[in-house]
């Protein structure tokens, strides 16, 4: 049976429902309309209007350089793999201006081990610890009690080594987060070389391993660092701008002699 309508009444009486918002055909089966997903749900990977403001992107989260100093260092089992680990750090941006890593000198299996503050000059240049004026007024008083960095009876040598194995710009004093990202190398040093007796060296040292300053009230008086125990003096650097300091200085040297001895 053919329509009544003709073509032309049939396009008129479409275009008049599309007006009306008529867009769908009716098909053959019903629809459940509230099962039908929200058109205004746009697909995520859609591209932008021209001209719109492009999606903001999630910026990754930031690394925690302490949070990653202790992983790494907690994961060298040797000092050579501590050193390592130190080298492939690159959250401690002192490393790129530095010439050398400065990790330790001495005898490892020492029961001294002295923690200074930061390499010099010096230091940068030659790769080790106290080498320069305070390193060669340190060897002087060492040998005042007896003792060498050089010497190998353990009972007599000592182990040196840096908060800081890389040299300040200028040798400015580092940054607290600086310090904050090397405390666990530190940690993890003391933790290898496992001394009896804990020297911290200036203020810096005394920052990072105490958590204070202030070298003139805590020098010579015995406290704990790093798990052991320890005796904060005067780096050699103050005493050579201070010569008068160095009486007390002298009174810790024998305090670590009198420990070592075990009369102290």
């Amino acid at each position: 049976m053919e329509s009544a309508l003709d073509p032309h009444t049939a396009k008129a009486l479409l275009e008049w429902q599309i007006e009306l918002g008529a867009t769908e055909a009716i098909g053959d089966a019903p629809v459940n309309r509230y099962e039908v997903p929200d058109k205004a749900e746009k697909p995520a990977a859609r591209a932008a209007a021209p001209g719109a403001p492009a999606p903001a992107v999630a910026a990754p989260p930031e690394a925690d350089p302490v949070a990653e100093a202790r992983a790494a260092a907690a994961g060298a089992q040797t000092l050579a793999a501590l050193r390592d680990a130190l080298a492939a750090f690159e959250h401690c941006d002192l490393r790129r201006g530095a010439r050398n890593l400065v990790f330790a000198d001495g005898n490892a299996a020492a029961r001294v081990m002295i923690i200074g503050e930061a390499p010099g000059r010096d230091e940068d240049r030659e790769g080790r610890p106290f080498v320069g004026r305070a390193g060669q007024l340190l060897d002087r008083m060492l040998d005042a009690i007896g003792m060498a960095r050089d010497a190998a009876d353990a009972e007599k040598s000592v182990y040196i080594t840096n908060v800081l194995p890389w040299r300040p710009p200028q040798n400015r004093d580092p940054k607290p987060e600086e310090i904050a990202m090397m405390v666990p190398f530190v940690q993890r040093h003391v933790d290898l070389v496992a001394p009896e007796i804990v020297v911290l060296m200036g203020n810096i040292s005394c920052q990072a391993g105490l958590g204070r300053r202030g070298i003139t009230r805590l020098r010579g008086k015995w406290t704990e660092s790093y798990g052991r125990p320890a005796l904060p003096m005067f780096h050699p650097a103050f005493l050579l701008r201070n010569p008068h300091a160095k009486r007390e200085a002298w009174a810790d040297l024998l305090e670590v002699q009198a420990r070592l001895r075990g009369t102290a």
